[in-house]
């Protein structure tokens, strides 16, 4: 009888411990997209021309939405029955679309700035709210690379590339997972992006002119995701 019960106290734990034991704990890949809102601040510069330099020229900012495209991968670890500790890491594969901005030095007073190149390497403490549920928040380092462009909307539609940068800075979110099928779910999440004034290398332009000294160029962005992984 003494065999019997403990067989079958031994059985409960381990189903117990199955039970608890979280479908994404892992290795695992993910691919999102959805909505993204980047903003550039105001800034200042010097502007040197061929026969004059300009200090403290104002430059505004602007914003401008686009799809992104999100790749990560990462790896979760069941801390306990309730929480699992992620370490991951993300890259967005799309440029933004240009974010348009202006200044007042010139009659050729149009801007603007492209946001690439950023990744994002980060922690999600997770909630398991069952087997295959997972509420999640996120923390973590970004670094994006800015780059400006003048006489945008002028005659060159491209511009003039006045500079670029890295800029560094962090990123928090919450997010939600919930399994499909074995290995594979879905997911949605929301993250706010925050970056200083870039460590700039300027260029000069066809005319000659040139800017340096540029502050205040911070830049921020959110996005809403949707998408889908797997957990290997």
């Amino acid at each position: 009888m003494k065999i019997k019960l403990l067989v079958a106290a031994a059985a409960t734990v381990v189903a117990s411990s199955a039970m608890a034991q979280s479908a994404f704990e892992g290795f695992y890949g993910q691919i999102a997209t959805g909505y993204e809102s980047n903003s550039v601040s105001n800034s200042t510069s010097t502007v040197t021309t061929t026969s004059n330099t300009f200090d403290n020229v104002a430059f505004n900012g602007g914003s401008a939405s686009t799809m992104p495209i999100v790749v990560g991968l990462g790896y979760n670890y069941q801390a306990t029955k309730e929480f699992l500790i992620g370490l991951g890491v993300d890259y967005s594969v799309l440029t933004t679309s240009k974010i348009n901005g202006s200044y007042n030095a010139t009659s050729d007073s149009q801007t603007a700035h492209k946001v690439s190149d950023r990744y994002s390497i980060y922690i999600t403490p997770g909630y398991v709210i069952d087997k295959d549920k997972l509420a999640y928040l996120k923390a973590g380092y970004s670094s994006q690379k800015l780059s400006w462009y003048d006489n945008y909307s002028q005659s060159d539609t491209n511009g003039q590339q006045i500079g670029s940068g890295n800029a560094s800075g962090y990123v928090v979110g919450l997010g939600y997972k919930q399994m499909i099928t074995s290995g594979l779910y879905g997911f949605g999440e929301a993250n706010y992006y925050s970056y200083s004034n870039p460590s700039w290398s300027y260029n000069t332009l066809s005319d000659g002119t040139k800017l340096s000294n540029v502050t205040g160029a911070t830049s921020s962005a959110y996005q809403f995701l949707v998408g889908v992984g797997y957990k290997f």
